[in-house]
């Protein structure tokens, strides 16, 4: 009897076991069924969102270009829906109009219009396309699709200045940029203030180059200031290489601006810089639109924003300028440090902020005027 009973018990399993092997080989062909019954289940998938921008240097420049660049290929790689759209070597001209058309006509939703000069024909071409948006950096105009934004350069320049004040041996400072407009000004003025804050005895040389990128002004530049006496010189240009290597062959220190790329230029005389990273507001920015959310404004925000950091120290900062950077960017971001805090004489010696007031970030917007201290016009 047990005999038996394990003979047909042994069949049994036979026929389960097969049972379950053509189960398992009928089922590898439909493996995705799973997945297209969640896909069913959830959401579809986003639509395409079309992001343009157009630069007016190289996207691979370490500097102004290249961090907006960086920006939006984060914020591409963040938003799997977003196709990014891009143009470099823009003319501010009517050329910027004909490139966002274009953009527009491959389904452009968000144009990000990458400089200065891009702002009115960035309004000419939103007054044709309502149904764009158009986020301007700096820009002091707004319309009801297209906004402006900005990062307080001023408070990281106050910084960079502090390090730029700690290292000179010739209290000679030098500044090199394109055109006097209130951002540019804001920011010559806090750094030399921050320069000022450790060592009065600082003087600030300014040039106007007349162009965000001129490698031959800019290398003039550079060794006309290096021939004045200036040991550190400074920049708000776009492509910036060409100051930090020329100040790194004239043997004198640099402070970058707009990319952290930037101190790979110069191992031995770099000191810091300003960096800008965007990648967190291009992403509200696009997400914004994308879900009706967005509104026409202007946008400005301080180190505490994200907006823009310190690039890494070069070797010749020491440990305690360090350390007192450190404190001071506390200090500004928690609001105890006022950059601006009057009384505070141009360099013509007329009163521009009086005492018991504190010049903001409106600043940004409005400067026209240099401090005491800079060596150079506004006009």
């Amino acid at each position: 009897m047990f005999k038996k009973i394990n003979r047909s018990i042994f069949i049994w399993f036979l026929l389960v076991f097969a049972v379950a092997i053509f189960v398992g080989c009928g089922a590898s062909e439909p493996a995705a069924a799973p997945a297209e019954s969640e896909a069913a289940d959830g959401e579809a998938p986003a639509e395409e969102f079309v992001v343009g921008a157009l630069h007016v240097g190289s996207i691979s420049d370490a500097g102004y270009n290249q961090a907006h660049h960086d920006g939006l290929v984060e914020m591409s790689e963040r938003l799997s829906n977003v196709k990014l759209v891009e143009a470099e070597n823009v003319p501010e001209s009517a050329d910027a109009e004909r490139v966002m058309e274009n953009m527009i006509n491959q389904g452009a939703k968000l144009i990000f219009p990458q400089s200065f000069g891009y702002l009115d024909p960035a309004l000419a071409v939103a007054e044709k396309h309502p149904d764009v948006v158009f986020m301007h950096p700096a820009g002091f105009k707004l319309a009801d699709n297209l906004g402006t934004y900005w990062g307080n350069n001023f408070e990281a320049m106050y910084l960079a200045g502090i390090a730029a004040g700690a290292a000179t041996e010739t209290n000679q400072l030098g500044f090199i940029t394109a055109f006097p407009i209130p951002n540019i000004l804001a920011s010559v003025n806090a750094f030399h203030l921050g320069a000022r804050s450790v060592n009065p005895d600082v003087e600030t040389r300014l040039v106007f180059n007349g162009s965000w990128v001129d490698p031959v002004k800019e290398a003039a530049a550079t060794n006309a200031l290096a021939d004045a006496g200036v040991d550190v010189v400074t920049m708000i240009v776009d492509s910036p290489i060409t100051i930090v290597q020329t100040a790194e062959e004239r043997g004198i220190y640099s402070v970058g601006f707009h990319s952290s790329a930037l101190a790979d230029f110069a191992p031995e005389g770099w000191l810091t810089g300003v960096a800008y990273t965007w990648g967190d507001l291009y992403t509200k920015l696009a997400e914004d639109v994308m879900t009706g959310e967005w509104s026409s404004e202007h946008i400005r925000g301080g180190m505490e924003s994200g907006f823009l950091t310190l690039a890494n120290y070069g070797p010749a900062v020491s440990e305690e300028t360090k350390t007192l950077i450190a404190e001071q960017e506390e200090a500004i971001t928690s609001g105890e440090l006022q950059i601006f805090a009057g009384p505070i004489l141009d360099n013509e010696g007329t009163v521009r902020i009086p005492e018991g007031e504190a010049g903001g970030i409106d600043l940004l917007d409005t400067t026209d005027w240099l401090v005491e201290g800079v060596i150079g016009q506004t006009e």
